[in-house]
C-alpha cells in the first residue's frame, strides 16, 4: 500500500468518526479499525491523536485558506480602494467554501460539524493549532466585517459574529438533513450552492439588524378603567 493511500485512509477514517462521534469519545484503534491500517501506521504518520486531529482540519483549511485569499484579493481589487459592503466579504467566504473540491458529497457538512465540535468540545490545542496556523485569512475576515459594519460597538458585532457563524454552522453541517426534509415536505430538491445562496442574504440581515437593547422601548399605555358592574337587582330609572 502506497503511503499517500495510507495517510488518506487514516484521514477519511478519522475525520468520519470525529464527526460521528466527537474527538474524545473516538479512539485511535476505532480509526485503525475503520482506516484498516495498523496502531503503527498512524503513530508512523501522525505522531500523536492531538497531530491526526490538526491534520484532518489542515487538509481542509489549508486549501480553503489559500481560496480565501485570492477571493478576497480581487475582491478589494474591485473595490479599488473602498470598503467591501457586508455582502461582497460574506459571498466571498461562501463561495469560497462551496468551491473547495470535495472527496464525497458530505465533505463541507462534515468540516462543518468538525469545525463546530473543535469550539464546544474541550479541544484546546486544536483552537491553538487553529489560530496560529490560519490566522491571516480570519483576522482579514474580522477586518473586512469591521469596515463593512461601523454602526456596530465591539461587543454587539461580536455577538452578532457569534450569532452569524452558529447560523452558518448548524445549516452547512445539517444540510443533508435539511435536503432530505425539503425533500419529503416540499417535494423540493436543492444543492450546497443554492443553500449557500439562501443562507448569505440572512446573514447579512442579522449582522446589520438594529440592535432591540439599544431601541428606544415603546411608551407604556394606561390600562383602560373598567366599567362597574350593573347589579341586576338595582332598579333603572
Amino acid at each position: 500500500m502506497a503511503q499517500s493511500d495510507t495517510v488518506d485512509r487514516i484521514l477519511d477514517a478519522a475525520e468520519e468518526l470525529f464527526a460521528e462521534r466527537g474527538f474524545s469519545e473516538t479512539s485511535l484503534r476505532m480509526i485503525t479499525s475503520k482506516a484498516r491500517v495498523n496502531l503503527a501506521a498512524v503513530n508512523y504518520h501522525f505522531g500523536s491523536k492531538n497531530a491526526l486531529i490538526h491534520a484532518v482540519f489542515g487538509r481542509f483549511l489549508t486549501p480553503f485558506s489559500a481560496t480565501l485569499e485570492t477571493a478576497f484579493d480581487e475582491l478589494e481589487t474591485r473595490c479599488e480602494g473602498k470598503p467591501p459592503t457586508l455582502n461582497q466579504t460574506l459571498w466571498a467566504l461562501t463561495e469560497s467554501a462551496v468551491r473547495m473540491p470535495q472527496r464525497n458529497e458530505k465533505g463541507i457538512s462534515i468540516f462543518m460539524r468538525l469545525l463546530g465540535l473543535a469550539y464546544t468540545q474541550s479541544q484546546g490545542h486544536l483552537r491553538r493549532f487553529l489560530e496560529q496556523e490560519y490566522s491571516q485569512p480570519f483576522s482579514r475576515f474580522m477586518r473586512l466585517l469591521k469596515e463593512a459594519t461601523p454602526q456596530l460597538s465591539a461587543v454587539d458585532r461580536y455577538w452578532r459574529i457569534q450569532f452569524m457563524l452558529g447560523a452558518t454552522a448548524f445549516t452547512m453541517s445539517s444540510s443533508d438533513a435539511l435536503k432530505d426534509i425539503l425533500r419529503n415536505k416540499l417535494g423540493v430538491e436543492t444543492t450546497i450552492q443554492e443553500i449557500a445562496a439562501r443562507l448569505v442574504p440572512f446573514l447579512a440581515a442579522g449582522m446589520q439588524a438594529k440592535d432591540a437593547l439599544l431601541v428606544p422601548a415603546l411608551p407604556t399605555i394606561p390600562p383602560v378603567a373598567s366599567i362597574p358592574s350593573v347589579d341586576n337587582n338595582i332598579p333603572v330609572a
